[in-house]
């Protein structure tokens, strides 16, 4: 048995963050994720850690590539329209191959929205908002404990990918005060970062002829190389040979695309004989759930689907979902962005309705379970 606490998700996020060894975090307030940062303002001293309030969200960013080049596991927070700032660096540092986490409580937009509502129209932004080609990881968990747990994983993923991940839940589940046990040290897994074995002379910080995730030097440790947001060769200098550009970015998308079975996490909920299926994410799939048990009480077969790992998406899971149920309902707090995944992912093999709502309160269990019977 582990530590039993009474914790806002912002709280367990950053408990989440401490477990997997995180010692440097930098950001700048903004609501509703303001709690991740005091959070780790506290704490990261006592641990000898590193705690940074900058002066906006693009040097936050830039700190925490710079944290994390250092040798520190490192995480930003942030919701709205700080996420959007921090877009450019975070191409950067999967161009450069940064491991960091950044945390999205999302709330209602565009701009300045609604600061203390819940939203999920960033998800789309969390896919698509840099510019180029780049790979993304991006988690939703729902529940308090899961946050802690999705928090730990996204540094593990980070660092075996060397890619920045993205976890994003909502102000909903981000303020929701619930009990979670935070487990000993040791019974969750932890990883770090692959090491290179070779002298800091032979040192190629891009060199993948061994594999898609070359092994990652600290600088101060000995090793020097080039970090450069250019194109770059296995030595990190820029190059405009464009054999090496088409296959180094294609490295870059297959090193997750390829592994999408060990990312791709999700909750399989009464799905095996349902005949429609809702689904949803965040605060929306915990209405859902409540929804669907609702529909079995009244003897209607629905299920859910409730991804923990939205990117990449689950699309082999939402077609094999489509071929064998009538309908499938996708609430989120948007006027519809998600749904269009599921329905690029079910082809036509069944209905797709949504349930869309930016009022700055939740989609509740009986929006749900009336459209439930409408596709039924």
């Amino acid at each position: 048995m582990g530590k039993l606490k009474l914790l806002q998700g912002n709280e367990a996020c950053a408990e989440g963050a401490l477990y997997a060894g995180c010692t440097f975090f930098a950001g700048y307030p903004i609501t509703p994720s303001t709690e991740v940062a005091e959070f780790m303002a506290r704490s990261l001293p006592k641990i000898g850690g590193a705690f940074l309030q900058m002066e906006d969200e693009i040097a936050a960013m830039a700190a925490i590539i710079g944290g994390s080049l250092a040798g520190a596991k490192s995480l930003t927070a942030t919701s709205g329209p700080g996420f959007s700032l921090k877009q450019e660096n975070i191409g950067f540092a999967a161009l450069t191959e940064v491991p960091c986490v950044v945390v999205n409580v999302m709330r209602g937009g565009p701009s300045t929205g609604v600061p203390t509502g819940p939203g999920q129209s960033d998800i789309m932004q969390c896919k698509w908002g840099t510019h180029g080609d780049h790979p993304v990881i991006c988690l939703t968990p729902a529940y308090v404990q899961e946050i802690f747990s999705e928090t730990v994983r996204a540094f593990n993923l980070a660092e075996k990918y060397r890619t920045p991940v993205i976890i994003a839940f909502d102000e909903i589940v981000g303020h929701m005060r619930e009990k979670i046990e935070i487990p000993d040290k040791g019974v969750l897994p932890v990883e770090d970062r692959p090491k290179p074995a070779c002298k800091p002379s032979e040192y190629l910080p891009y060199d993948d002829s061994k594999g898609d995730v070359p092994p990652m030097a600290n600088f101060f440790e000995g090793y020097r190389y080039h970090v450069t947001g250019l194109n770059h060769g296995p030595d990190g200098f820029p190059v405009n040979a464009s054999p090496r550009i088409h296959t180094d970015e294609l490295r870059l998308m297959r090193k997750v695309e390829a592994n999408r079975k060990e990312i791709i996490r999700y909750e399989d909920y009464m799905t095996d004989d349902a005949e429609v299926v809702v689904f949803a994410y965040g605060v929306s799939g915990r209405s859902g759930k409540t929804a669907v048990e609702a529909a079995r009480a009244d003897g209607i077969k629905a299920g859910l689907f409730r991804p923990l790992t939205i990117w990449p998406f689950p699309e082999e899971e939402v077609a094999s979902i489509a071929s064998r149920v009538k309908g499938i309902v996708v609430p989120e707090l948007s006027l519809g962005q998600i749904i269009f995944e599921v329905d690029r992912c079910a082809k036509g093999r069944c209905r797709v309705e949504g349930i869309y709502r930016v009022d700055g309160d939740p989609i509740t269990p009986s929006q749900i379970l009336a459209k439930i019977k409408e596709v039924k």
